[in-house]
């Protein structure tokens, strides 16, 4: 099994494709190891020191590492672990996986984030997984669309900069009811 590796914008996420599915549907976010019980992956890859949050995408894996770590000496391990994942035929996500992706919402603003959703599923959500990570909507509330960042999304020094002057942007200009978007936390 080789498994390739990529930078993302965030200097503490790392991107490792396995060459082979992660997950079939949606996306999956750890970020402690308490979080990872229903995945055996995880855990694997908690079990590396320095490791702080875990993503899973439908052909990728992103690993955050905490500030005193160094990937040089991070790297292997996670590269093990992962190996040693698919080695022992355990699923990546025990029993159903809840649901992932964005939040339901109703009321006289539905059509307006019907809108929105789509905008993030076509243009937004793709390219922020060729960077290890996803965007997920929260909610819409008088014009402000509030957004989760998961993976390499979350705490990169550039997350602020994309959606600002990227999802902001884009959503404003083709619906004219969006007047900000701001971050949430999970």
């Amino acid at each position: 099994m080789f498994i390739q590796t990529e930078s993302t914008p965030n200097p503490a996420t790392l991107k490792f494709l396995p060459g082979q599915t992660v997950l079939e549907t949606g996306t999956a976010d750890f970020g402690s190891p308490e979080a990872a019980d229903s995945s055996p992956l995880a855990r694997r890859i908690f079990g590396v020191t320095g490791v702080t949050g875990v993503f899973f995408g439908n052909d990728f894996v992103t690993v955050t590492k905490d500030d005193a770590s160094d990937w040089d000496h991070l790297k292997p391990g996670v590269l093990g672990a992962i190996m040693e994942h698919y080695q022992s035929g355990a699923p990546v996500i025990e029993g159903a996986q809840g649901p992932s992706g964005h939040a339901e919402h109703s009321g006289e603003d539905a059509e307006i984030v019907g809108q929105i959703k789509e905008l993030l599923d076509t243009r937004v959500r793709p390219a922020v997984a060729q960077d290890g990570g996803d965007i997920t909507f929260h909610g819409f509330d008088r014009g402000i669309v509030y957004l989760h960042m998961q993976g390499a999304c979350a705490g990169c020094p550039s997350s602020t900069l994309t959606l600002k002057m990227g999802i902001e942007n884009l959503l404003r200009h083709y619906i004219p009811e969006v007047v900000e978007v701001r971050p949430v936390a999970a």
